[in-house]
């Protein structure tokens, strides 16, 4: 846990995925390696390399232009997004916030829990349903948008589809065992609950070596991180359940610092514990 890949190694980590082993699906994560600095060592958004590369393409450009100086490019403003879409055109902001809302009837409001305990299902995600099969093509096809939630309560996927055109649910799915990409709030909750736990002192401590201050919140942190399913034998009892549990393998940053390697700790989101993997 006290294992700190420095910047100065960030060069090397960029093009190397981490593999995640002892799961029952292998899970890569490759760290950016220009999160801070560049490969000679300059911190990003410093311009003198890039100051560099402008003015040998102007260079370039003048002879091009037989000395005269090319002007500017223009970049063009987006069009302004309508409150709908068409076809199958991206559901606008507009469209994500009213699926949503819609979708989250005031039964599924008071019968479920979010990741902190809250009431109230966990959001995951809102995308544009696919069209029925005789509606392939159809210029005036509905529009629908998939509205998926997480409910700790009983570890349920719940999927809710959402006709925008009537403003009505048409679908209701449940599935259980399903267990789609994590959400930045359930990123950040497993970092809370890792900072909280003994298991923690590890990454506390590289954070106060790497910054001379206190670890206290997710936020000082950059979080990515995977979904961990249990493999027979490959972890202790207590992360069996993970796979029917909502459980995650954390890759968290420093911000303006280093990554620090986490990954043989997991937390499980739906019974909120931390556990070290089994080497």
């Amino acid at each position: 846990m006290r294992n700190i890949v420095h910047r100065h190694l960030g060069k090397m980590v960029a093009g190397t995925a981490i593999a995640v082993a002892g799961t029952a699906v292998m899970v890569a994560v490759t760290l950016p390696g220009t999160a801070g600095a560049d490969d000679n060592g300059t911190r990003a958004g410093q311009s003198a390399p890039q100051a560099a590369g402008a003015a040998g393409a102007a260079g370039a450009g003048e002879a091009a232009a037989g000395g005269r100086a090319v002007a500017p490019g223009v970049v063009e403003a987006a069009p302004a997004e309508g409150q709908r879409g068409e076809g199958r055109d991206p559901l606008t902001d507009d469209e994500l916030r009213r699926a949503e809302k819609i979708a989250l009837s005031r039964q599924l409001f008071r019968s479920s829990e979010s990741v902190d305990g809250d009431r109230g299902p966990q959001p995951l995600g809102v995308d544009l349903a696919e069209p029925e099969a005789d509606e392939a093509g159809r210029p005036d096809a509905p529009r629908r948008a998939d509205v998926t939630f997480y409910d700790y309560r009983d570890d349920t996927l719940v999927t809710r589809t959402v006709d925008l055109g009537t403003g009505k649910v048409v679908a209701t799915g449940t599935q259980h065992g399903v267990q789609p990409p994590l959400s930045r709030a359930e990123k950040a909750e497993a970092a809370g609950l890792l900072i909280a736990d003994p298991l923690g002192s590890g990454l506390k401590a590289d954070y106060k070596d790497a910054t001379g201050k206190a670890l206290t919140s997710p936020d000082q942190l950059q979080l990515s991180g995977a979904v961990y399913r249990a493999a027979a034998g490959a972890q202790p009892a207590v992360l069996d359940q993970c796979g029917e549990h909502r459980c995650v393998r954390l890759f968290p940053k420093i911000k303006n610092g280093p990554w620090v390697d986490a990954r043989q700790l997991v937390i499980d989101l739906s019974a909120r514990k931390v556990a070290r993997l089994d080497r």
